[in-house]
Order: C-alpha cells, then structure tokens, then sequence
C-alpha cells in the first residue's frame, strides 16, 4: 500500500474533514514533480523543469501510483486521530483549483482529489 502523506495548516484541514474542500493543491516545483510523477528530465534548471512541465500535454504527465491520501493537521503523533484523516486515493490532475480553497486564480496546480473516507486506520 502506497500512501500519499500531506499536512495540512488547520484552515484547510478543518475544510477537507468537513467534506467541503474534496481536494487538496500543490504548486508545480521541482519537489512536486519529483513527488507526484514519474516523469525524469536530463536538464539541472529547475526553472526550466517548471515550464516545461506546465507545457507538457497532459497525457504525457505519468503519476506516480498511490493508494491513499493522509492528511495531516501538521505533524501529529501516529496515534492522534483527530489530527490525521484519511482518504482513497482519487487521483491527480494538473489543472486550476478553486480560491476559495487555497488556489491563486488562472494559476496551475497539482490536484490531489480525494475519494471515499477510510476511518479508524492506522497509518501504514
């Protein structure tokens, strides 16, 4: 089982564990791309990386597979559930997302969604 851990600041944890905000947004790094996909690029130039990552066709763009999505309220102790929900994993998509639940307008983003709730857990 492959788990996509993200913490969150409590704004957008107390949206998500509500069931308001059904996805969660990274910005398109270096890091990110690194983390979410497959995708390898020859060149150090990270600047360069972005702006060809944002022009790929999306179809193009292979995602890493993940089972799960945890999210966190910071860094809680394994054991604190009240700070750690967790999801299926939905999939990713790189698209705007909406003001209201984080994103900057027109700007793209990795879109985290998330499925259907998994309750009483652990974290594998």
């Amino acid at each position: 089982m492959i788990n996509l851990q993200l913490s969150l600041k409590t704004k957008w944890f107390d949206m998500t564990k509500a069931k308001i905000k059904p996805e969660d947004y990274r910005e398109i790094t270096p890091y990110w791309i690194s983390r979410l996909t497959n995708n390898k690029f020859e060149t150090k130039d990270k600047s360069l990386i972005v702006k060809l990552f944002k022009e790929l066709p999306k179809n193009w763009v292979e995602f890493k597979s993940f089972d799960t999505n945890i999210m966190t309220l910071g860094y809680p102790k394994s054991g604190d559930t009240e700070r750690i929900i967790k999801y299926e994993h939905a999939g990713i998509e790189i698209r705007t997302g909406n003001p209201e639940w984080g994103a900057e307008t027109d700007k793209l983003y990795f879109v985290i969604k998330h499925g259907k709730e998994l309750t009483h857990q652990k974290i594998n």
